[in-house]
């Protein structure tokens, strides 16, 4: 044999993802874009993924419990946790004990949080305290335009929902920067502490309010616009859930608009295509089920993060609405007996920083959706680092398939490394493997994606759904 034969047989390399399928790439991210830019928060995910959901036939599992219906082959429902995290699932022909194809995305983002007390006047401004959420590089959120999105409750319990920023004709809001004539002690300080967490305050109003025997008049004609327009007083902060993101919709990159740059794409850029697969389901072999969990970023915490119970709890409501007698153990084993996908993105080698990957085992944007044995840091410390057996099960589908994919790790050996939803669905006793898409300045305000290694991701999450067995 000769060695072009043999180099072909017996060596790995990676293949580029726009092969072949350039018009379904460009025309499905043009859906993403739309979803990404108008969906910037858990909330508003969840909010229109039911919207999706409900238009392709899905009920709500409180409708199926309340009507004491049994669930059949083909049936859809959803359920949702606090508006800020969704199980959608699609009934199979096999017992669900026997298992369930599982995705689970997040759809939080690194963002900025108002503070409970954060309205206050100084310098000719009325600015908004915040404390930032997930891991950013703060000196990254300043000088650029800020959107305003979430909720605000006033005392009689109206909840007033905000997004400001977005719309052409909307203000922004601004985190000022320390001019370059004067930062000198600034810039003499390492990267992360030029910014602190405190200076990360939003400008928010200027004009004072016109009489003259107000203290501060400026925060004052900031709370008369904000009564005016939500019927909220200084107050309202208290039950209010208010977070600053960076504005304006998702563009395309470079002269072919093969990339796509945007707020969120960690991990929008996942859910989105792990959503819109099971969306296309009708009655699968094995129930399928997608989860879009909130709180990754900060570590899977709370009653709507996956190191929760909001999931299990999903589970069980639908094992009882398809099964006589239910018990426990019908849960426990539809959980164990599952195929998950903890569906997160992954770095992708940076020609701006090479020294920061290590290139055999780091991936290429463009190159595919990407397949991540074990996330962590260190020595794997926080992975579920999945078995060879399921890793085979998944390349060998991923082939039938013809999925474009390759493997990948976040950065060189002790460099940093990051986390995911993986171990905690791992905990279960379910198979479970780390897949999604590359990004390019991850966690940064604007974060940088490939449109072939979204639709791969799609194709991924499509073909996985299938497993029958």
């Amino acid at each position: 044999m000769k060695a072009k034969e043999l180099e072909e047989k017996l060596t790995y390399k990676r293949k580029s993802a726009w092969v072949g399928d350039k018009e379904e790439i460009m025309a499905y991210s043009e859906g993403y874009k739309v979803f990404l830019g108008d969906n910037k928060t858990e909330r508003e995910c969840v909010k229109s993924a039911v919207e999706l959901a409900r238009a392709k036939g899905f009920k709500n599992i409180k409708e199926v419990l309340k009507e004491k219906k049994r669930l059949q082959p083909g049936d859809k429902v959803y359920k949702e946790h606090h508006g800020k995290c969704l199980t959608l699932f699609v009934i199979g022909k096999q017992c669900i004990c026997k298992g369930m194809n599982v995705t689970a995305s997040h759809i939080d983002s690194p963002r900025l949080d108002v503070k409970q007390v954060p309205l206050y006047e100084e310098g000719g401004v009325a600015a908004l305290k915040t404390h930032y959420y997930g891991g950013i590089k703060k000196y990254q959120w300043t000088a650029l335009p800020l959107a305003m999105h979430g909720i605000l409750i006033d005392r009689e319990g109206k909840k007033h929902t905000l997004s400001i920023g977005e719309a052409p004709e909307d203000p922004v809001f601004f985190i000022s920067e320390l001019l370059i004539h004067i930062a000198g002690d600034q810039m003499a300080k390492s990267a992360s502490a030029a910014v602190s967490a405190e200076q990360l305050n939003v400008v928010v109003g200027h004009i004072p309010f016109e009489e003259e025997d107000a203290k501060e008049r400026i925060k004052l004609n900031t709370l008369r616009i904000l009564n005016e327009q939500f019927s909220v007083t200084e107050e309202d902060f208290l039950s209010a859930e208010i977070e600053f993101v960076p504005a304006g919709k998702p563009r395309d990159v470079g002269f072919d608009r093969g990339m796509i740059t945007a707020y969120g794409h960690d991990d929008k850029v996942c859910a989105y295509p792990a959503l819109t697969a099971l969306l296309e389901k009708e009655t699968p072999e094995r129930t399928c089920v997608c989860v879009l969990a909130d709180k990754e970023e900060v570590g899977s915490v709370g009653s709507t993060g996956l190191n929760g119970r909001f999931f299990e709890n999903a589970v069980s409501e639908v094992v009882s609405c398809l099964k006589d007698n239910y018990n426990d153990v019908m849960t426990k084993s539809a959980m164990e007996n599952s195929y998950v996908l903890s569906m997160d993105v992954n770095s992708c080698i940076d020609a701006n920083y090479p020294e920061a990957f290590e290139k055999l085992n780091s991936a290429v944007a463009g190159y595919g959706t990407i397949l991540t044995k074990y996330t962590g840091s260190r020595g794997k410390s926080g992975s579920s680092d999945a078995n060879g057996e399921y890793l085979y099960k998944l390349r060998t589908l991923f082939n039938e398939a013809k999925v474009p994919y390759q493997t990948g790790e976040i950065g060189k050996t002790d460099l940093g490394g990051g986390g995911t939803v993986a171990l905690y669905l791992a905990a279960y006793g379910a198979n479970v493997v780390d897949l999604g898409v590359g990004v390019l300045s991850m966690h940064a305000p604007y974060e940088l994606i490939s449109k072939a290694d979204l639709y791969a991701t799609y194709k991924a999450a499509d073909a996985f759904y299938g497993i029958n067995e």
